[in-house]
């Protein structure tokens, strides 16, 4: 007779479908609640009478806490187990958004942000090792690649959905909003989320953080994957930092327009993403890592290309070349990170944890980077190299370091 435990394990393994929806759910929480406030800032910044750069920190400072919480929640998973931490998270989640629907000064409003992207990263984080747990690298790859989906569509709709809520109850809803889907979810884990920690897996959390840390460093092949999926996701953040005032301020185009043009990358970004989930189990990560590579040094020859004959054209000559680069992100991304968490299976919430830091740390460096080259430039270009050097940068890192990593 199988204690519920194991059992919810077993079923999990045999018909992952239900887990799966729970995992997308838990990780859509936090680009969600990343998002979903931005459409209320200037108005928040004329009720309160805030600065409207001091208002920015609502956004800033969630996108740090949220690479910053990822060091501390993958190892305290694996000390204290993925359930407790995902539950204590999303329990954490409630409580923060319910500060935020408390606070009137623009303060103490951030303040409620930094705390709510402290822990509504935790289905992130921990959702990744929870998946290891269960499947071996290739299998682990196709989940993540449909879990990552979820941080795709959640930061698309996230700025519709505040908008209406700001505009029709007011910019308290918008906490309101995330408070009950945190504890919706939370319910729902409480439920069905089963302890997948394995039980050779005795280290981890804070105090055990350095030697796990140390032990991941020194294999070449976690180092590789982590660079992969760093570098190749950067060129999307170089791009979400420079692409607004290139086809805004340098083409004269509307924001609306940007932003529809803005969707074709998204898909682009989960289409590879579905095609991670589907092909990876059968052509294994390693080769997806480079199809993805492949696909990514394409879009920034044919981005540079244009850039150099045609820098007067429209968005088209941004939006098109950046399909492929976002198709081969949903490639190298969910493979990269699978095959991080899969170095060294006993510290699965730490791997996960330096890999979400080290890629969000990178991302942001390079989001405002190009935000502040691309102010004094008259031409894409900057952008086009900078995205071509990240790009080349994955492919020597993978070309270097992966070939090492032990195959489990």
């Amino acid at each position: 007779m199988l204690d519920p435990t194991t059992q919810q394990m077993t079923e999990a393994r045999r018909a992952p479908g239900k887990l799966l929806a729970l995992l997308m759910a838990m990780t859509a929480i936090g680009p969600l609640s990343l998002n979903i406030l931005v459409p209320a800032l200037p108005g928040l910044a004329h009720r309160t009478g805030a600065d409207p750069e001091f208002t920015q920190l609502a956004v800033s400072l969630y996108l740090f806490g949220l690479a910053f919480s990822q060091l501390v929640l993958g190892p305290l998973s694996d000390r204290f187990g993925r359930r407790p931490v995902v539950l204590a998270g999303l329990v954490l989640t409630v409580i923060s958004s319910a500060g935020g629907i408390a606070a009137e000064t623009m303060g103490h409003i951030i303040l409620a942000r930094v705390l709510q992207s402290l822990c509504a990263s935790t289905g992130l984080v921990v959702g990744r090792a929870i998946i290891r747990d269960l499947y071996d690298r290739e299998r682990a790859a196709s989940m993540i690649g449909w879990v990552t989906t979820a941080m795709v569509v959640a930061p698309m709709v996230a700025p519709l959905i505040g908008g209406i809520l700001d505009t029709s109850l007011g910019w308290k809803s918008i906490f309101v909003f995330v408070a009950v889907l945190s504890a919706g979810i939370l319910a729902w884990a409480v439920h069905a989320l089963p302890e997948t920690k394995p039980d050779h897996v005795t280290s981890g959390g804070v105090r055990h953080l350095a030697g796990d840390a140390a032990a991941l460093f020194r294999d070449a092949g976690f180092n590789g994957y982590v660079l992969v999926a760093a570098l190749g996701s950067a060129t999307f953040f170089a791009f979400l930092g420079g692409g607004p005032h290139v086809v805004i301020a340098m083409m004269g185009r509307t924001s609306a327009e940007y932003g529809a043009w803005f969707a074709l990358t998204a898909f682009s970004y989960l289409l590879g993403n579905m095609t991670t989930a589907r092909l990876t189990p059968r052509w294994g990560l390693d080769t997806m890592i480079r199809a993805g590579l492949v696909c990514e040094l394409v879009g920034t020859v044919l981005s540079f290309l244009a850039a150099l004959t045609m820098p007067a054209s429209g968005p088209e000559i941004v939006f098109l070349p950046q399909t492929f680069i976002s198709y081969g992100n949903g490639l190298l991304l969910p493979n990269a990170i699978a095959g991080a968490i899969s170095v060294r299976p006993q510290a699965a919430g730490t791997a996960s944890g330096i890999s979400g830091f080290t890629q969000f740390a990178i991302g942001a460096a390079c989001a405002q980077f190009m935000s502040h080259v691309l102010v004094t430039a008259s031409t894409p270009m900057p952008l086009a190299i900078a995205m071509a050097v990240l790009a080349g940068a994955a492919a020597v890192s993978f070309v270097l370091l992966v070939p090492q990593a032990p195959r489990r």
